[in-house]
């Protein structure tokens, strides 16, 4: 079929019809391939909307020693976690009928203040300004997770100045 045109190929395994649109977004398919992975930063960070990034590529949450795999088709970046910090805040959200694994708003405006060095602070500044200006922010909760992670010193100034 692929060689007809009647498929075409998305990546290793999946195909989708020719004419059609994709049938699930670029999460859902990562999700999948890296079903024990959670999505975080810039990537929560949009699904939250809490940054005005565009993610150029679908940012993983693993555990350390986890071997990159190679995808071929959405961009991925992998980030190692400790197994507290890893654990910490996952809800599951529903895409296409797949259940997509995702940090809360408040344990990723946490993780990327943890990640600031290679994500930019510009970005966990502003998602920090966006998690505290939002109705119901918990401010409790994004504390808990900044100690979980050992940022709880670098994110208070931040923090103080926007209250």
């Amino acid at each position: 079929m692929v060689e007809a045109g009647q498929l075409i190929r998305v990546s290793r395994g999946l195909y989708r019809l020719r004419g059609s649109a994709p049938a699930e977004p670029d999460l859902a398919i990562v999700a999948r391939k890296v079903p024990t992975a959670v999505i975080c930063l810039v990537s929560a960070l949009s699904i939250h909307r809490l940054t005005t990034q565009i993610p150029r590529a679908v940012d993983l949450a693993v555990p350390r020693g986890f071997k990159d795999r190679l995808i071929e088709h959405p961009p991925v970046r992998f980030y190692r976690f400790g197994s507290d910090s890893l654990a910490a805040g996952i809800e599951t959200f529903a895409v296409n009928g797949h259940d997509m694994r995702i940090y809360g708003a408040a344990k990723t405006v946490a993780d990327c203040f943890k990640f600031r060095n290679r994500i930019g602070t510009d970005i966990a500044v502003e998602a920090l300004r966006n998690y505290v200006r939002r109705r119901g922010a918990r401010i409790d909760d994004l504390m808990a997770f900044a100690r979980v992670n050992r940022v709880q010193a670098v994110m208070a100034p931040y923090l103080a100045a926007l209250l």
